[in-house]
């Protein structure tokens, strides 16, 4: 009989996608398919870590930016020192994040600003609410509008404290006049998250008004922010 030779071949390793890998297929196919609604919101923020920490479990680093920020919002609103402080967050997570949330500022703007007409729409709201909502310090900024109530600049007038003594209606009618504009809408923000209108606030609006007038240039509105709720100073009667 004729002996069989023995094989001395290595056995061929069975192929197998890692496990990290196959993770991250999955969530991200069932972002393609379902949108963003159909994850948790640790799983949201893996799928934008996944871009910037390669090959690596990113979930726990997700667990931990929701804890510590208190949700996906308090991640978004964080400055980049904020996101850098958390173990396993270097510039490039940090930078990617701060980038997201700018995008939607953007892209939240723009669409104002393709409206045909705009007083107090629900875009612009969820707009600066966008823009200021997760502001640490306070910003007082006016839209400025022509005669058709299209946007034709958003000013930020003031960084920092928000009161008549700092902020000058003066400024804020040099720029309309500037832009020729002829209705503008005043919004600023309360870091605090407390929307009521401090007496302050109300002084100085009244102030802007009044030297509106003179120049025939309607003020439409003062909106103020707090985190994700507003209030409309036309809205509750005082602009009157």
């Amino acid at each position: 009989m004729t002996s069989r030779k023995e094989s001395h071949e290595p056995a061929r390793p069975v192929s197998a996608v890692p496990h990290e890998e196959g993770h991250r297929k999955r969530l991200k196919g069932k972002f393609r398919l379902h949108g963003l609604s159909s994850l948790h919101d640790y799983e949201a923020l893996e799928l934008l870590l996944f871009y910037a920490v390669p090959r690596k479990d990113v979930k726990p680093l997700a667990k931990q930016l929701i804890t510590a920020f208190g949700g996906l919002k308090g991640v978004l609103d964080a400055s980049f020192e904020e996101l850098k402080k958390i173990p396993g967050m270097g510039d490039g997570s940090s930078l990617l994040v701060r980038l997201v949330r700018e995008f939607g500022s953007a892209y939240l703007k723009e669409r104002v600003l393709e409206r045909e007409q705009i007083s107090c729409t629900e875009d612009l709201v969820r707009y600066c609410t966008a823009a200021l909502g997760g502001l640490k310090d306070e910003r007082f900024a006016v839209i400025y509008l022509n005669t058709q109530n299209r946007i034709i600049q958003v000013e930020t007038i003031q960084d920092g404290t928000v009161n008549q003594a700092v902020v000058h209606p003066r400024k804020i009618l040099e720029k309309a006049l500037h832009f020729k504009s002829s209705a503008m809408i005043l919004v600023h923000n309360h870091p605090s998250g407390n929307t009521a209108p401090s007496e302050a606030d109300i002084r100085l609006t009244r102030v802007v008004l009044d030297a509106a007038k003179i120049f025939d240039i309607q003020v439409h509105d003062h909106l103020i922010i707090g985190g994700n709720r507003h209030f409309s100073f036309r809205s509750e009667g005082l602009l009157s």
